[in-house]
């Protein structure tokens, strides 16, 4: 069987596409052919993924499309015969982003849009979550179901020391964790206002770290930033670091005490999984779905009191026993996202889209 996969953009690092070479490997290895195609592609993946313009692109007997942006493939992927597999990997709503930038406000309306038309033109609709399977049966979407997305851990959990960076983050002060974008719906802000309360409330040895770009939403990074002058808070314990190599991604996960998760719209939030990986205990609001990934692992908390967060972050920074047996549940949980799971949904989802490929009209009968 020929299962192709369709992928916006192709970047290493990107959590979406570093979850479609790893299905493809899968794929592979369970004896069928199967290609990545993308609208772009980074410089040191040509070779590796194929461009969407190769004809090829459409002659599988299943396509999986990631929807995550408005992009030409959404057109495209409608006018397949069959064997239309979505996975829906959530964008982020508009709102978030109306006080910040109007070009991003209208390009996630301008997706929500996009994802809309594809009700009624796919045979298998699949979220990376619960909660974004919910969201495509809202949509009109049938014949819905959850697929993982496919994380690789060992980036983490293999890396190579980095002995200078470790020397610089142990230096008696408690590291605070959190990877991504610098980005509205993440609440950043919250991070800082988390801070001022475990300060005054807790102790004054913290650190506050973030990971990721910060070049995203200019006006909103700025904001942030602003509101660290405003608490007068001390400028040197909160780190943004830009994007990072993997092994200095791993050294920050290592030397972390606490990852923390404030965000307010997530559609996985890998991270979590890497943190779990990493033995890093996780704190987390308990928004849109993130219990979906964390089961019930970690410490969730809501509604959203940061008092009451900066007393839980605490008890997780300081109570060795509790640390235990959080890294003990976390471990567990992050056995639901292996290989074997994987592999097992991935046979489950070719039987079912082979069905419907084989059911699917000819190309001349498909409504357009």
């Amino acid at each position: 069987m020929i299962v192709n996969q369709w992928v916006p953009a192709a970047h290493r690092g990107d959590a979406i596409g570093d979850s479609a070479r790893r299905v493809r490997d899968l794929l592979r290895a369970l004896g069928h052919e199967s290609e990545i195609y993308a609208l772009s592609i980074d410089e040191d993946l040509v070779g590796e993924i194929r461009p969407f313009a190769d004809p090829a692109s459409s002659r599988g007997d299943l396509t999986i499309l990631h929807f995550a942006m408005v992009s030409p493939m959404t057109e495209a992927f409608a006018r397949l015969p069959g064997g239309r597999i979505l996975q829906y990997h959530n964008i982020t709503p508009a709102h978030f982003f109306a006080p910040y930038d109007a070009g991003i406000f209208r390009l996630l309306a301008l997706g929500r849009q996009d994802l809309a038309s594809l009700a009624g033109h796919t045979d298998v609709a699949l979220g990376d979550s619960e909660y974004n399977r919910q969201e495509l049966e809202s949509l009109g979407f049938t014949n819905t179901g959850v697929f993982p997305i496919a994380v690789d851990v060992d980036r983490i959990r293999h890396a190579p020391a980095r002995p200078a960076l470790e020397a610089i983050l142990d230096d008696g002060h408690h590291n605070f964790l959190f990877v991504g974008r610098i980005a509205p719906n993440k609440k950043i802000e919250d991070h800082i206002r988390l801070a001022e309360h475990y300060k005054r409330y807790v102790d004054e040895g913290y650190r506050f770290i973030f990971v990721g770009r910060t070049d995203g939403v200019p006006r909103y990074y700025n904001m942030v930033r602003a509101l660290v002058s405003e608490y007068r808070m001390l400028s040197d314990r909160f780190v943004f670091t830009g994007p990072v190599s993997d092994i200095d991604l791993a050294t920050y996960y290592r030397m972390a005490d606490v990852y923390i998760s404030l965000s307010e719209h997530e559609g996985f939030c890998v991270p979590l999984l890497e943190a779990m990986a990493a033995d890093v205990p996780v704190l987390a609001y308990a928004s849109t779905a993130v219990p979906d990934t964390l089961g019930g692992a970690g410490v969730q908390f809501a509604p959203k009191d940061l008092e009451w967060a900066a007393e839980l972050l605490g008890e997780m920074a300081f109570n060795d026993g509790l640390r235990a047996r959080l890294i003990a549940g976390q471990r567990r949980r992050l056995e639901d996202f292996g290989d074997a799971r994987i592999r097992r949904e991935l046979e489950s989802l070719l039987s079912t889209g082979s069905t419907t490929a084989a059911a699917a009209p000819a190309p001349g009968q498909f409504p357009q």
